[in-house]
């Protein structure tokens, strides 16, 4: 073999070498960044609110807990849960912080909005937010038994329910829901023009609505009333804005 084809052999196996080392390389930054993603989908595990812990927390923590959930909402900057793990941890007791009663509106995921994980929040859900016998059940079970210490009933802009009841919407079970609305447009004192086509009207009376239903705690049930005159929860309202996800506490 003269020294030309020695020259090529040698070549050609320090190249191949080199491709080797090269996939080698990238295989191993490949599966580093796989565990990283993976870290990231697996998420944290939060330890589960405990009845003590519950116990330590006052009406106004919860509220504040609430807002600061809302901003990392805002800004995307959503906690990473590991649910799977959450759910197993919840099993055997459950001490949320508070019961959110919103609408059924598919555009105002209620933990989402808080960032919020399994066991943190009860949410009642009825189109409208507003209460009935059952609703107030609910709550009187999460804040007399189960501890909770904010009552919070949210509405949003741009609410069909809301909307629907401004316009006085007669159609089949829909008219029966929408009469436990009325009352807060009817209430309303406003020279404007009072249909859905005017956003300020519309506001009014998404506002004047959660205002009506607190009201309606207070006054359908007792055990409620009595334990916020007590100081033991709160019962408060707020507006979830569509627009940038921002959710304003009511005064």
């Amino acid at each position: 073999m003269n020294g030309s084809k020695f020259s090529s052999i040698i070549l050609l196996f320090v190249l191949l070498a080199a491709c080797t080392d090269a996939k080698k390389q990238n295989a191993s930054a490949e599966t580093v960044n796989f565990e990283k993603k993976k870290e990231e989908i697996v998420g944290i595990v939060e330890e589960v609110l405990t009845k003590e812990e519950q116990d330590a927390l006052s009406p106004d923590m919860v509220i504040q807990s609430l807002k600061d959930g809302n901003e990392r909402f805002v800004n995307n900057d959503l906690t990473a849960r590991n649910h799977s793990a959450q759910v197993r941890n919840s099993v055997k007791a459950q001490y949320p912080k508070a019961i959110v009663l919103s609408c059924v509106d598919s555009r105002v995921p209620v933990e989402d909005v808080f960032d919020r994980g399994i066991g943190d929040l009860f949410v009642a859900r009825v189109a409208g937010n507003f209460v009935n016998e059952d609703i107030l059940g609910s709550m009187e079970f999460a804040c007399k038994v189960s501890g909770s210490k904010l009552v919070l009933v949210m509405g949003h802009e741009h609410c069909g329910a809301i909307k629907a009841a401004v316009d006085d919407v007669k159609l089949g079970n829909i008219t029966s829901m929408l009469s436990k609305i009325r009352p807060a447009v009817e209430s309303i004192k406003y020279e404007g023009e009072r249909t859905s086509k005017n956003q300020e009207f519309v506001h009014m009376a998404c506002e004047s609505n959660i205002r009506n239903t607190i009201e309606n705690i207070r006054m359908s049930s007792p055990i409620l009333k009595q334990m916020e005159s007590d100081g033991e929860i709160k019962i408060v309202g707020a507006i979830y804005d569509m627009d940038d996800g921002s959710v304003e506490f009511l005064k």
